[in-house]
């Protein structure tokens, strides 16, 4: 670590890393309901926590972007961050949002809108919030010495996702109107800008690990870029085939939803490439591990998992059904959440000046997180499967169904018992470096010098 302004990450890692927690606990009441055991019902019932569960992943991958950005744009703007106070109190406006938006949760106060079920006077704080956060990095760019590429998109990755939050708080009478202009929130989001994002936190980890020329890897993010707006921005058509809009969104929707995945494999191919192309041993293998874990898995579970239900035919009778839930959990892990492990991992042990780079704690949380989330994966999907063929082939009552599929729950809280041990394991890791120490804070001199080793 090189500024000290890089600190204020450690506190948005540490906020993330308990809204995973409490996350992962409404995903264990979602599970338990539905084989049957509901006793939460009265306080927490189905509705809410799935709310809950949905809009936490969203706070904390953005707490997780947020952290992120203020540790990597001090070093690639060569410059602190332009108020470290500034960034404290938006992080202390962003949590009491949270709080206060999961408490009205449990009392209705919701927006009855599927994925933005956010109070509206809370809406207009979240602006505030997000403007302020801005705000600091695009000064801090202002300042700057040097404004690298990497930098660059990972920025206009940020900003854009504050813009197509705006969407999403115009009211309309019109369902499918208001349906219409929500998924410009959900959808350009997490299959649009956020993937600029990806890519930005992506290339910043593979300079530091690989060692590959910067110029060769920003390359690859135009590349990347390209292949996000082709796809992404067209391929929301998938989600218009049966809210009321024209027939011509089951012809855009399905070829550029055939094509999202390109990008995602962009990412892959760029992430294996550049490891190849260095010559470098770098000791932080816990960092390289969730990195290429990131690119590959997300390819996998955005990509080719997103495209098996998206196209028109195949939608027609998946839309709405936990076949979607599959490609969900491993899309969001495999592309984000993942993502934020590395940049933790990696940015850990240079803020508190303890390297201890790798150790078993850190490559069992690995392993164990991944096979179980592939466990809860594949328990959807065959969950998922069944629920079309029963209830939308053989015409069951909705039901019916769910009591025919509940075993495949009783499968998932088997793997999600593994994922959660591995995210246990993670966080011991994580709190076991202690905080953030002056101490970390290298002259110009070692800094270099530690970066020419690729650490």
């Amino acid at each position: 670590m090189k500024y000290k302004s890089q600190k204020v990450a450690y506190w948005f890692f540490v906020a993330c890393m308990v809204l995973l927690v409490l996350q992962i606990t409404y995903g264990f009441i979602m599970a338990f309901a539905h084989l049957g055991y509901d006793g939460l019902h009265a306080i927490t019932p189905f509705n809410t926590a799935r709310a809950v569960h949905t809009n936490l992943l969203v706070v904390w991958l953005l707490c997780g972007f947020m952290g992120a950005a203020y540790y990597i744009i001090p070093e690639e703007s060569k410059r602190e961050l332009y108020s470290i106070k500034l960034a404290y109190i938006q992080l202390i406006s962003f949590l009491l949002v949270g709080v206060i938006a999961i408490a009205g949760y449990h009392v209705n106060w919701w927006e009855g809108r599927k994925f933005l079920e956010i109070p509206r006077p809370l809406d207009y704080l979240v602006v505030i919030n997000v403007l302020a956060f801005l705000f600091n990095i695009l000064m801090t760019l202002w300042k700057a010495k040097e404004r690298t590429t990497t930098a660059m998109v990972l920025t206009m990755g940020l900003v854009f996702a504050a813009l197509l939050y705006l969407p999403g708080m115009i009211w309309f009478d019109s369902q499918t109107l208001d349906s219409f202009f929500r998924w410009w929130v959900v959808h350009l989001w997490v299959e649009g800008v956020w993937e600029l994002i990806m890519g930005g936190i992506l290339a910043y980890l593979l300079i530091k690990i690989t060692g590959v020329d910067r110029e060769v890897i920003e390359k690859w993010l135009y590349v990347i870029i390209g292949l996000t707006f082709i796809s992404g921005i067209l391929g929301t058509g998938h989600h218009y085939y049966y809210i009321g809009t024209p027939n011509y969104w089951l012809i855009v929707g399905g070829i550029f939803s055939a094509l999202e995945p390109l990008a995602f494999l962009g990412m892959a191919l760029f992430a294996i490439t550049m490891y190849m192309r260095s010559g470098r041993n770098h000791p932080n293998k816990l960092a390289l591990y969730w990195t290429m874990g990131c690119a590959i898995t997300a390819f996998v579970g955005a990509g080719l998992l997103g495209a098996a239900h998206t196209l028109p035919q195949v939608n027609l009778y998946t839309h709405g059904t936990l076949v979607t839930a599959m490609h969900g959990h491993m899309a969001f892990w495999g592309a984000y959440a993942m993502l934020i492990f590395a940049v933790i991992s990696y940015a850990m042990p240079l803020m508190t000046g303890r390297k201890i780079y790798n150790n078993m704690t850190g490559l069992l949380a690995f392993w164990f997180s991944n096979i179980g989330m592939i466990g809860m994966t594949l328990s959807l999907g065959v969950a998922g499967v069944a629920q079309v063929y029963l209830e939308r082939k053989l015409g069951l009552s909705f039901m019916q169904v769910q009591k025919e599929i509940e075993v495949h729950f009783f499968v998932m809280i088997i793997a999600a018992t593994l994922f959660s041990t591995g995210i246990t394991l993670y966080l011991i890791n994580f709190f076991r470096y202690g905080k953030p120490k002056d101490e970390a804070i290298l002259s110009e001199t070692e800094f270099e010098s530690l970066q020419s080793q690729g650490a």
